[in-house]
């Protein structure tokens, strides 16, 4: 057996620093490596081989990437090549359209974490609406309260939890809280910066994608995004045209849609399962069955519906029996599904959204759907105020929506919401609740996750009978097997 490190990210002032000190080359790209592996499949010499010939002849690589991948259709090649990219200066809003792309990796500066300037960006949708002071006016008016409101709320969360307070190692943990709680009343406009690490392949889909929308900030991104990519590897970013079926569908299905809507039926249920697998537990219990023998599924569902629900349990148990709280369920959970209809503020969102495994489609920011108020806030007594910042960005975005829509949502705060449809499968849920319901998530998404599982709970109780989050993992697992797991998460802190 033989095994090379092909290659790995290094930081790009590295690679710049390596080509001055050495002779001029330009096999300085990840090109080599995607025409090298494509070779794999037809050449017989070794594959380190193909590398140092791909390296010597970059040109002959590139040629043999653009046949491979524009008239063989073998795009997958382009995956060997990984780009990483720091972004910086872009607005929430687009943040979340940087994140829909499921199969790439994001590490994005945190607003719980972080106090907040007054840093924001002015679309140009809005300049060239003429209404820039009114969205100034109102940005300055939400960021100004947002300081105010982390003042109280920080002095108001040292008062609650004096024992945190007397630990000076506790002191980052209540000025968390307060900055998490005040960032509810910032706009969308709000700039942030996040780490990209993404493959050749995707990096492609996205640009073709944002060639397609309508944001000045996503084109102006994705130019810049395509020049860095094309200068190092012109021949595994090639569709990158708009498409009519991005630019043009969702437009006209809306259109179609309009003889439907009847808005006097309009419901606001914050957390609701409107769709799942039938009968979950005995096809989980199948599905573990056939696993484990040489039965056809038909067959496994018929042992299955013969057993006694006893009997049932205790074998949906074994599933069980040697997980820790950081084991992932059998792959076999991932057989079930749970759709669920979510109302939820945009401070959640942005956590939702990092559960790239789960389907999730939106629909906009609607005002029409009220504004999630923490808490804490009401605690204060700063609710009344924090309504009326909430009035004036109302008032604020129906007037810049009448510049066709374009921009208007970049002056609503995190506190306003959206209607969201999640499809997640079994085993997504048991992450998504060991990392949401733990005492260390944030309040909005623990609230949302807790509703989602006990309702799951409810629908399918031997399929999440261990479902929650980390820190009471040992406590479930105690009521049902009488014994403590091996490990749980306070040993492990130790």
């Amino acid at each position: 057996m033989k095994v090379y490190l092909a290659g790995y990210n290094i930081d790009s002032a590295v690679i710049e620093n390596l080509k001055k000190k050495s002779p001029l080359t330009n096999d300085i790209t990840p090109e080599t490596l995607s025409a090298a592996y494509a070779r794999i499949s037809r050449d017989q010499r070794s594959v380190d081989k193909l590398r140092e010939i791909a390296r010597v002849q970059v040109e002959k690589a590139r040629r043999s990437n653009r046949n491979i991948i524009f008239k063989m259709g073998h795009h997958s090649v382009a995956e060997h090549a990984v780009f990483n990219f720091d972004i910086i200066g872009v607005s929430r809003l687009v943040i979340e359209e940087i994140e829909k792309f499921r199969l790439c990796s994001f590490t994005e500066k945190s607003q719980r974490y972080i106090t907040l300037g007054n840093d924001f960006i002015i679309p140009d949708e809005v300049k060239r609406s003429g209404k820039q002071r009114l969205f100034m006016d109102t940005i300055k008016a939400q960021n100004d309260f947002y300081n105010k409101l982390y003042k109280k709320l920080k002095s108001y969360f040292f008062e609650e939890h004096k024992d945190l307070a007397k630990k000076p190692r506790k002191y980052h943990i209540l000025d968390g809280w307060a900055k998490e709680d005040a960032r509810y009343i910032v706009s969308l406009a709000t700039l942030g910066q996040l780490g990209m690490t993404i493959n050749a392949r995707n990096l492609e889909y996205l640009i073709r994608r944002f060639a397609s929308k309508r944001l000045s900030e996503i084109k102006e991104l994705n130019q810049k995004m395509y020049d860095l990519a094309k200068e190092i590897s012109p021949s595994i970013i090639l569709f990158t045209d708009a498409t009519d079926f991005d630019s043009k569908t969702y437009d006209e299905i809306k259109q179609k849609s309009l003889p439907y809507l009847d808005f006097s039926t309009e419901q606001k249920k914050e957390v609701e399962l409107v769709a799942f697998t039938p009968d979950a537990d005995s096809t989980l219990a199948a599905s573990i069955l056939h696993t484990s023998s040489f039965l056809p599924y038909r067959e496994c569902i018929e042992r299955v519906k013969k057993m006694k629900p006893k009997e049932k349990e205790e074998y949906m148990k074994e599933a069980f029996k040697h997980m820790e709280f950081y084991d992932s369920t059998l792959r076999e959970f991932e057989y079930i599904d749970l759709t669920f209809n979510l109302i939820v503020s945009a401070a959640c969102f942005a956590q939702l959204k990092r559960h790239r495994m789960a389907t999730i489609t939106v629909q906009d920011y609607d005002p029409e759907l009220d504004v999630t108020v923490p808490p804490s806030i009401e605690k204060i007594g700063a609710r009344k105020e924090f309504t009326e910042i909430i009035d004036k960005t109302n008032d604020a975005y129906s007037t810049l929506k009448e510049n066709r829509g374009i921009g208007a949502e970049y002056v609503l705060t995190n506190s306003h919401r959206r209607r969201v449809l999640m499809k997640v499968n079994a085993r997504e849920l048991y992450h998504i609740s060991r990392l949401r319901e733990d005492p260390s998530a944030q309040w909005d998404i623990r609230t949302v996750v807790g509703k989602m599982t006990n309702l799951a709970k409810e629908a399918m109780p031997l399929t999440f009978l261990l479902i929650g989050g980390k820190n009471i993992y040992p406590k479930i697992y105690k009521e049902i097997f009488c014994r403590l797991p091996k490990f749980s998460l306070p040993e492990m802190q130790k």
